[in-house]
């Protein structure tokens, strides 16, 4: 392959929706080893199975437009294009978008220990300063309260129970009422 053709969006697009393609097999496999709920009408499962097929059409068609593309592309089009760099040192989109999967995964190792709404709170509220929310009255309420209604109509509305962590004392004082 020309190799100023692999240097295009329309290639880096191609290799993007390859390791997606992957990623989603992936996730699927991983959604087989959870456990069906008995007498549930919605399985645990099935939220994550909608948006992986949902994120797969997707990836599909990204993918199917990306091989059109590189087979049939003009020297004008605009993904014929030098693709652009993802060097975290110079694009500060990058290193955010990294931060916010190291957020991420501090949000799953702590999720259980401290429960939904501390981690939820914190979480929050260092991505809505990273955004650039800095009025702290705004943000300590939508980074607070948001959090707690969520985990307020998941707990008595939907019954599900979601860890609360070192705020257990809470679930037990809504179960009062």
């Amino acid at each position: 392959m020309d190799t100023k053709v692999t240097k295009t969006k329309a290639f880096s697009n191609l290799i993007i929706s390859v390791f997606l393609i992957a990623f989603e097999i992936w996730a699927w496999i991983q959604t087989t080893m959870i456990k069906t709920a008995k007498n549930a009408a919605v399985q645990p499962w099935t939220f994550p199975r909608i948006m992986i097929i949902g994120m797969g059409i997707f990836t599909v068609i990204l993918l199917i437009q990306s091989i059109l593309k590189l087979i049939h592309m003009k020297p004008d089009d605009p993904l014929a294009a030098p693709a652009a760099t993802i060097n975290p040192v110079k694009d500060k989109g990058v290193l955010a978008a990294l931060f916010v999967i190291l957020l991420c995964i501090g949000y799953v190792y702590f999720f259980k220990s401290l429960g939904y709404v501390v981690v939820s709170c914190i979480i929050s509220a260092i991505i809505m300063w990273m955004i650039g929310l800095r009025n702290p009255v705004k943000l300590v309420l939508i980074s607070v309260l948001v959090p707690l209604g969520m985990w307020f109509i998941f707990y008595k509305f939907l019954t599900v129970n979601i860890p609360m962590g070192v705020l257990q004392f809470l679930r037990d004082l809504v179960d009062k009422f």
